[in-house]
């Protein structure tokens, strides 16, 4: 009987490693030599088909051409972390930024809104249009079209001045979120300095999404509504890229359309709600100063506080739309390719 060990059975499946030096080959049926797996299980330390690697966060955190991204990432929601995962962005962003947030919103939402509110009413001429034609209803009032080209120039003009404050404030409050989500250092001056650098291109390009929402709402609501959503990602674009954020902005839509469209409902729909409630309890409680408050000093101070109370209880819809709509543009930039907070931070500039 010869002392060498059998030749190899083909059909055994190869272990990836040699026998030992002197040992002889395992026969098929037979248990495998110390430290050898068992044909088709894994080696020591090796998971099993569809098992994490020891410390690899489980399947479904990463975007099959994604890997990198960091699933504890504080801003930018990873692929597979669903609603749940947005909606806990959406609260921390909030929880960490609200005390730069607040003021940043108060004086370039709620201020701007309150004043130009107040001059609307200054130069609304129904008031006193009631008093000229309560004898004869059939009749305009003298300064009708006087009165109605200055009112519809105040709104125009003071829309766009306030369009541009407003502007700087929504790139001032991206600048927090973003560099707080960083670990970096803010604060409101810094802010407000880059909310003014940014908010000159912003203001264009917001003009022009007016334009076309508007358009499309006067051939019919649908398009109007459909030019909403995928253009509503014009700012953080703008802001993040710079460059091209109208087409990008609908391709970010087509591609994932049901996902974008579910978040930015909600979005809006909050700050729709939150809006209206404000809007009609403002104009409830400036009903006791009457037609034309303006013209008794009590009724005017009543009336300007009434105004910017109503004004201050929407800041929660400014504060909703700025925060989602971010977290919304993060998430997407998630599912194009590995991005974290630190490197949307940097983008900003």
């Amino acid at each position: 009987m010869s002392d060498q060990p059998p030749p190899a059975d083909p059909s055994r499946p190869s272990l990836g490693e040699p026998d030992p030096p002197g040992m002889p080959a395992a026969y098929p049926g037979q248990p495998p030599h110390p430290g050898q797996p068992y044909p088709g299980q894994p080696y020591p330390g090796q998971p099993y088909p569809g098992q994490s690697y020891p410390g690899q966060p489980p399947y479904g955190w990463y975007h099959p051409a994604g890997y990198g991204l960091d699933p504890s990432d504080v801003l930018v929601t990873p692929p597979g972390a669903g609603l749940g995962g947005w909606l806990a962005r959406c609260v921390g962003a909030v929880r960490r930024s609200w005390q730069l947030l607040l003021p940043i919103l108060v004086l370039t939402q709620v201020l701007p809104a309150a004043a130009l509110s107040i001059l609307a009413l200054a130069v609304e001429p129904a008031g006193r249009w009631e008093v000229e034609v309560v004898g004869d209803t059939a009749e305009l009032p003298a300064t009708f079209w006087t009165d109605l080209g200055v009112m519809l120039g105040v709104l125009v003009g003071g829309g766009l001045i306030i369009g541009l404050v407003q502007c700087a404030g929504w790139a001032a409050g991206t600048w927090v979120i973003a560099r707080q989500a960083a670990g970096e250092a803010v604060s409101l001056g810094a802010a407000l300095r880059y909310g003014l650098r940014r908010a000159l291109g912003l203001w264009a390009w917001t003009l022009i999404i007016a334009l076309i929402v508007t358009l499309g709402a006067c051939f019919c609501l649908l398009p109007g509504i459909y030019a909403a959503f995928a253009l509503a990602m014009v700012g953080p674009v703008y802001l993040f890229e710079r460059r091209d954020p109208i087409s990008r902005s609908h391709r970010m839509l087509l591609a994932r359309f049901g996902m974008l469209l579910g978040r930015l409902a909600l979005v809006f729909v909050t700050a729709i709600v939150v809006s209206l409630v404000a809007g009609v309890l403002e104009s409830v409680a400036r009903m006791p100063f009457g037609a034309v408050p303006l013209d008794s000093p009590g009724a005017a101070a009543g009336v300007t506080i009434v105004i910017g109370v109503g004004a201050l209880l929407a800041l929660p819809a400014h504060l909703a739309q700025l925060v989602g709509l971010v977290v919304t543009y993060a998430e997407q930039r998630a599912h194009e390719a590995p991005v974290n907070s630190a490197q949307l931070a940097a983008e900003l500039g």
